[in-house]
């Protein structure tokens, strides 16, 4: 869904793409960058338990490591430097980083383990499920209701609101869970049909 917004957001950062490449970063750098904030933003969600104000820092962190995954990408595009080994490496941090974030906030107790697991489970398998489809030709960008960027504002938004009524944080994550599943199902749904319109 918010993909397609994606593709129309990184056409905005030309100037901090220009502005990254002057400095000497590299998207791979970049990259690493995104991961050491979403370490940073599970580490303060933990650490949200015991004083609320720290979901605000947590909430930034997790949209800053959101923002290097965007730039990374730009970065990359714009001055000649795709390569596989940069794709691969910039996918495999991403999942660290989703389930880093989730991790922090089933220490923090803003969720159910047993939610929080099923979450990060079919985050991964959201991923995974792409990784697959694709290695077979089939295209699944946008297939889905909850990819990357829908699941990092979900997640932000009901920080937030957090601050206000405390189940909400909660409540996202079981939203997440059934989402991401769900989106799972859609992409094995569309992969099936896929395969089936080739000769």
């Amino acid at each position: 869904m918010l993909t397609k917004l994606k593709a129309k957001i990184q056409q905005l950062l030309s100037n901090e793409a220009r502005l990254a490449h002057r400095i000497g970063l590299t998207p791979n750098i970049v990259s690493c960058f995104g991961m050491v904030f979403a370490l940073l933003s599970a580490i303060a969600y933990w650490k949200s338990s015991s004083y609320m104000p720290l979901l605000i820092l947590a909430t930034l962190l997790l949209l800053v490591s959101g923002f290097c995954d965007v730039l990374d990408g730009v970065l990359a595009r714009s001055y000649q430097e795709v390569t596989v080994f940069g794709g691969f490496i910039d996918s495999l941090l991403d999942r660290y980083a989703d389930a880093i974030v989730l991790g922090g906030i089933i220490l923090g107790g803003f969720s159910n383990v047993s939610w929080g697991i099923a979450t990060i489970i079919g985050t991964l398998l959201v991923s995974y499920a792409r990784a697959r489809a694709e290695a077979a030709g089939v295209k699944m960008e946008s297939i889905g209701l909850a990819e990357r960027p829908e699941r990092i504002v979900i997640l932000a938004l009901s920080s937030l609101v957090t601050l206000i009524w405390s189940p909400t944080l909660g409540l996202s994550v079981i939203l997440l869970a059934i989402l991401t599943n769900f989106t799972v199902l859609q992409r094995v749904i569309h992969f099936y049909r896929a395969l089936k319109k080739k000769p």
